[in-house]
């Protein structure tokens, strides 16, 4: 049934939403890292305030929200905790994957109100053709969310008698894949970034879609949503919008934490009964401060970028594609020094689980070493590029 929304709320009030569900997301928080996944509250929280429509399409009750939304609003949801505000970032990528399929599939997807999609760009699988469609067999790590989702968009290298192999995304039922409980990690527990198998799975040629013209921003066949300003864009400035958000949020929640526990702390062994007077800590927060506010400028320019080229319907180039990866990496590394600088000054109490801060202290350092995040991976092929070579991936 194909519905159309005529209240769609602004990103102010999304943001605020998200701001009044941030105690419970916090207190949810250990609860989420101890047993490896979301809990089951705070999903429902954030499907209640339309978390998971806002990459949706409008006939279906979306949002289509723009990318400055996206990163406005999973930094309020990283700011309470950091594996929910990635896990929401992951599922609006492949969502909006999803509107690129033919109305038909995206009618049977979108039928699930709140409908939760994860996914990967990893080609880690093969896809035999056969009479109809595809079928995949393989497996995906890193699939966050996937405890909560519905369908899974997966990658796969069609292998076919009369062609080269080519990588094709294709839109599967999670009931149609097996879970491997894999998720054992130093950071981002709460993810549940578990690893999905398919053994012979048969997929429908209409819910198959070739990656390589996907990239490229060419690729989506849905009628539909040929005029949407959000799918006018290659998926990796999409998918850099959409995730740099929840990292903001991380750095802020680390700057809370450390100046909530301010006021009661001393640094043992000194004349200072106050960390708070000591000019080290003036330092300390300041340059913290700083390099959160310069987390969001990259984080802000990466998506009025996307925003702007989408509005215009505008063509991208090289350069701009590989600032976008760029705008991603040094959000990533500003948003991780600073919390670095804020678990060092938080002294040998953080150490202990209750104190926030050693949580999203490691939930950064996972979310650095991400292929597609990695600060020094995304600085090389800005770099590249500004030096007028080929870019040595289809990444871009």
């Amino acid at each position: 049934m194909v519905l159309t929304t005529t209240d769609v709320p602004t990103r102010e009030q999304l943001v605020r939403r998200v701001s009044e569900l941030v105690p419970q997301l916090r207190e949810n928080a250990a609860w989420s890292e101890q047993n490896r996944r979301i809990h089951d509250d705070s999903i429902d929280a954030l499907a209640d305030a339309g978390i998971f429509r806002m990459r949706v399409p409008a006939r279906f009750g979306g949002y289509e929200a723009d990318a400055r939304t996206l990163v406005d609003v999973a930094a309020e949801i990283g700011r309470a905790d950091g594996s929910t505000g990635w896990t929401a970032s992951v599922y609006w990528i492949p969502t909006w994957m999803a509107g690129l399929f033919p109305d038909h599939v995206q009618d049977e997807v979108f039928a699930t109100p709140d409908v939760r999609i994860c996914g990967t760009l990893s080609p880690s699988a093969m896809a035999t053709p056969t009479e109809g469609g595809v079928v995949v067999n393989g497996k995906w790590g890193f699939i966050s969310g996937a405890l909560h989702a519905h369908w899974q968009v997966v990658v796969a290298v069609q292998i076919a008698p009369d062609s080269e192999p080519m990588p094709v995304m294709a839109l599967v039922p999670l009931s149609d894949l097996q879970i491997v409980d894999d998720w054992n990690t130093s950071g981002l527990k709460g993810t549940g970034s578990v690893t999905t198998v398919a053994e012979n799975v048969f997929v429908p040629a209409d819910r198959v879609l070739p990656l390589g013209v996907i990239m490229q921003g060419q690729g989506g066949v849905s009628q539909a949503n040929a005029e949407s300003a959000i799918h006018r864009a290659p998926l990796l400035p999409v998918a850099s919008a959409s995730s740099v958000g929840a990292v903001l949020g991380m750095a802020r929640a680390a700057r809370d934490t450390f100046l909530e526990r301010l006021p009661e702390r001393k640094i043992t062994y000194t004349n200072y009964t106050s960390q708070a007077e000591a000019p080290l800590t003036h330092h300390q927060v300041a340059n913290a401060t700083l390099k959160i506010d310069q987390a969001e400028f990259h984080a802000h320019r990466l998506a009025d970028l996307v925003d702007a080229k989408s509005a215009q319907n505008a063509p991208w180039s090289l350069e701009e594609r590989a600032r976008a990866r760029a705008d991603m990496g040094a959000v990533i590394r500003l948003a991780k020094e600073a919390v670095d600088i804020l678990a060092s000054a938080s002294g040998g109490s953080s150490v202990y689980s209750e104190v926030a801060i050693q949580r999203i202290a490691r939930d950064i350092q996972a979310v650095s070493l991400h292929a597609l995040m990695h600060p020094d991976t995304n600085t090389e092929l800005y770099g590249r590029v500004l030096c007028g070579l080929e870019p040595n991936t289809l990444y871009v």
